[in-house]
């Protein structure tokens, strides 16, 4: 009995689950960011960096042997309309690793880097093909989740340019921003003149803010410094939060779901590009703002890693859907 539980756990096992990777390596790199404006060390960046690696290993093993077990619920959830946008989750994980691992050891971050890229060009061409000749999705389907290959593109050239592919760099940046746009005008589409999102789907409106904020990074690393374009992307996603923000009691009255990483990864994104304006501009209001990002953000996937460890313990996840 006992045999046939952990088996029918690793059928359940869901592809979003590589979400907490992504919220643990934008809290790990948003630490490096702080240290590094503060210009001072705590000396936990490796045991950060150390941990997000563990967990992406156990993860990893995990989606890996359902793989090989449980093949057809694998291409089950290729075949979701809302599943199917996590599967890049998985290259953004190595991609976010890589530049964690920036300022630890660059020996591992390129070929992690080299790793995440490769595998998130397949899934974005895969993920966009299937959008293209699908024959069973609806506009309810339609989903912030659906943003995520487009920030996995603009994540690129975040390490892609300190370890000097500057030109596969551009041509990542380009489809993410690109595909941010279309995203952008068909999901405002959808919530405006559709049925509201489900409960559980509702913590992934955060992910709105990842496009513009991520963007921002990348374009400051691509372009050298900040302008008129940079502060587009910036104080978009500085707007996208404060809307969020400003609806926090909608989303405290929500049961916990496996969703709720989606709060951690876009807020950690906003944090390191605030310290990012904060740096080259040197006003203290972007200081500020970081600096209560970062508390919050910590708070948050503390809170976050307790519910997900709960949720595990009394086995309210890697269950079969109603």
């Amino acid at each position: 009995m006992d045999n046939l539980q952990q088996e029918n756990r690793l059928e359940n096992f869901p592809v979003s689950f590589f979400s907490v990777i992504m919220g643990l390596a934008g809290l790990t790199i948003a630490w490096e960011k702080a240290q590094h404006v503060f210009n001072i060390h705590l000396g936990i960046n490796p045991y950060l960096v150390g941990i997000t690696s563990t967990v992406f290993i156990i993860l990893l093993l995990i989606y890996g042997s359902k793989l090989l077990l449980r093949r057809q619920s694998v291409i089950k959830e290729l075949k979701h309309p809302v599943k199917l946008s996590f599967f890049p989750s998985i290259s953004i994980s190595f991609l976010l690793l890589s530049i964690a691992f920036l300022d630890v050891n660059e020996t591992i971050a390129r070929p992690l880097w080299m790793i995440g890229a490769t595998l998130h060009l397949g899934f974005t061409l895969y993920v966009i093909s299937t959008w293209m000749h699908h024959e069973h999705f609806k506009v309810n389907h339609i989903n912030p989740a659906w943003f995520i290959p487009a920030v996995g593109n603009v994540l690129v050239p975040i390490a892609g340019v300190a370890l000097g592919y500057m030109d596969i760099s551009w041509f990542f940046f380009s489809i993410g921003m690109l595909f941010w746009v279309i995203l952008l005008t068909i999901f405002f589409n959808r919530i405006l003149f559709h049925d509201p999102l489900d409960k559980h789907l509702l913590p992934t409106l955060f992910i709105m803010i990842a496009p513009p904020a991520v963007g921002f990074i990348a374009y400051m690393r691509l372009n050298g410094g900040i302008d008129n374009f940079a502060h587009f992307l910036y104080y978009v996603a500085l707007f996208l939060t404060l809307l969020l923000l400003s609806q926090v009691r909608r989303f405290i009255r929500l049961p916990f779901f496996l969703s709720w990483w989606a709060y951690s990864f876009p807020l950690a994104a906003i944090t390191i590009a605030s310290f990012i304006v904060y740096e080259n501009t040197q006003n203290t209001v972007y200081l500020w703002i970081a600096s209560s990002l970062l508390a919050l953000v910590t708070t948050l996937v503390g809170i976050i890693i307790i519910a997900t460890l709960n949720t595990i313990r009394k086995k309210g996840i890697c269950i079969a859907e109603h």
